[in-house]
C-alpha cells in the first residue's frame, strides 16, 4: 500500500496496513525553520538550505530524504503566495538566525526599524512586525478597524484568485499527483472568523459580533462570497488530485471556544456551511478539513453539521479534549490529524521517554478503525531539541501498525 492509498483508508475510517503520518505537510502542524535545520544536523543528513515557504509563521518545507525517514504519508499542495503576497515561484540565498543557510521566496527583503523589529512593508504600508529576537511575524495593520458602515465593506478589496495562481496550482498538483506517491493536501484557507479578526483587529471585530450582527453579517457575507468563488477556480483546477482541502479558523482557547456555541452558530457556521457543503456535494472524494485550535469540543457537533470531515490539530491539552472523549464521542464521523503528542506541554518539557509514552498512548486510542492521521499538536517551534523531534516519529513508525499485537 502506498502513502495515498494509506492516507484514504484511514479519511475513509477504514485501517490501510499502517496509520498514515504527517510530517510538515500542513502550515499549522508543521515544523520552524531553525528548528528544522538543526534536525537535518542532528540525523546527520547533507547539507541543504531549509527551505522558508511560509514567511509569517517562519516555517520550513520538508525536504524528502526527511519525509522518507519519518515515514511521512503527505504533502502540501502550497499556493502560490502563501504569505504576504510574496511568490514561491522563486526563491534566493539567505541566512536563518542561527546561522544557517536558507532559501527565501525572492521578493522578501524585510526592512529592520529603529528597535530592531523587522517590517513587512507593502505599498509603504507596515502589514506586520517580528520584534527583535522573535520568532515569527505579528500583524500590525487591520484595514477595516475604524470601518462602520457597510459601505466602507462594500469598498473593501477583494482578493481574487489571480490568472497567475490558477496557472501554477495545475501544473503543481498534476505535478505531485503523478510523480509523487504522497496523499496531496490542498492549503486552501477560506478563513471566516480569522478573516473577521485581521481585518478589523480582534477587539473591534468582537465588538462588532456582539453589539453590530448585521454589519458582521453583511462582512461575513461578502469575504463568504470571494471564498466560495475561490473555492469553485480552485477545485475545478485542482479537484481531481488533491486528497483533502484544508480549510481554518481558530475557534478555541485554552479552556473554552473565544464565542458561545449559540454565537458560532448564528454569526459563523452559516458561511462555514456554504463552503464546506460546496466540497461535499460536487467534490465527494476530497475531504473538508478544518484547522481550529484548542477546547472547541463544544463546537465539534455543529462543525460536523456545517461539513467538516477532518479536524486538527487536536489540542489534547485544551480543556474538553481529551483523546479518548473525541475518539468515543466523534470517531465514526471525524478523521483526527493531529493529537499524536502535545508541543505545549509534553514535547515542551517531558523527557523523550515521555514523549515516546504519550505517543504510543494516543495512537492506541486514535487509531483504531482508521479515521487518524499522526501528527504533533501543533508547529515543533525553534528550540525543540531535535532528539525530542526524532523521538516523535520514531515512536510513531514503531506503533502505527493496526494490528493489535504489535501495538
Amino acid at each position: 500500500m502506498n502513502s495515498r492509498e494509506r492516507l484514504r483508508c484511514a479519511l475513509e475510517h477504514r485501517e490501510g496496513d499502517c496509520v498514515p503520518i504527517d510530517f510538515g505537510a500542513m502550515r499549522s502542524t508543521g515544523i520552524n525553520t531553525m528548528a528544522y535545520g538543526e534536525l537535518r544536523q542532528y540525523l546527520k543528513l547533507p547539507d541543504l538550505p531549509v527551505k522558508v515557504y511560509d514567511l509569517f509563521q517562519q516555517l520550513a518545507d520538508p525536504d524528502e530524504d526527511v519525509r522518507r525517514l519519518f515515514g511521512a504519508d503527505v504533502i502540501q499542495l502550497h499556493r502560490l503566495k502563501p504569505s504576504f503576497g510574496y511568490s514561491i515561484g522563486s526563491w534566493k540565498e539567505g541566512v536563518l538566525d542561527n546561522g544557517m543557510p536558507c532559501l527565501y521566496p525572492e521578493e522578501y527583503a524585510p526592512a529592520v526599524n529603529q528597535d530592531g523589529e523587522r517590517e513587512i512593508r507593502i505599498s509603504g504600508r507596515v502589514y506586520a512586525k517580528m520584534p527583535k529576537g522573535g520568532l515569527y511575524y505579528d500583524s500590525v495593520y487591520h484595514p477595516l478597524q475604524t470601518a462602520k458602515t457597510k459601505e466602507e465593506i462594500d469598498r473593501f478589496p477583494t482578493d481574487f484568485l489571480s490568472d497567475e495562481e490558477m496557472a501554477y496550482l495545475r501544473v503543481e498538483a498534476k505535478r505531485l499527483f503523478e510523480t509523487t506517491e504522497y496523499g496531496i493536501l490542498g492549503a486552501f484557507g477560506g478563513n471566516i472568523f480569522e478573516s473577521g479578526q485581521g481585518d478589523f483587529g480582534f477587539e473591534e471585530y468582537f465588538s462588532h459580533l456582539a453589539l453590530e450582527p448585521e454589519f458582521i453579517h453583511h462582512y461575513h457575507e461578502k469575504i463568504c462570497q470571494v471564498h466560495l468563488a475561490n473555492l469553485e477556480k480552485y477545485l475545478e483546477a485542482v479537484g481531481d488530485y488533491i486528497d483533502v482541502i484544508q480549510f481554518g479558523d481558530d475557534l478555541g482557547m485554552q479552556q473554552a471556544p473565544q464565542i458561545s456555541v449559540s454565537m458560532y452558530r448564528e454569526m459563523i457556521k452559516p458561511y462555514h456551511q456554504t463552503l464546506f457543503q460546496f466540497v461535499r456535494k460536487h467534490y465527494p472524494r476530497v475531504k473538508v478539513f478544518l484547522h481550529s485550535c484548542g477546547a472547541i469540543a463544544p463546537l465539534i457537533p455543529d462543525l460536523i453539521d456545517a461539513g467538516v470531515e477532518v479536524l486538527n490539530p487536536v489540542q489534547i491539552s485544551a480543556a474538553g479534549m481529551k483523546p479518548e472523549f473525541l475518539k468515543r464521542e466523534y470517531g465514526a464521523e471525524l478523521t483526527f490529524w493531529g493529537g499524536g503528542v502535545s508541543t505545549q506541554t509534553t514535547v515542551a518539557f517531558g523527557s523523550v521517554a515521555e514523549i515516546e509514552e504519550e505517543v504510543r498512548r494516543n495512537l492506541e486510542i486514535f487509531a483504531p478503525g482508521g479515521g487518524y492521521v499522526f501528527t504533533q499538536v501543533h508547529n515543533l517551534q525553534a528550540g525543540t531539541a531535535p532528539e525530542k523531534i526524532a523521538a516523535i516519529y520514531k515512536a510513531a513508525n514503531r506503533w502505527r501498525s493496526y494490528r493489535r499485537e504489535s501495538r
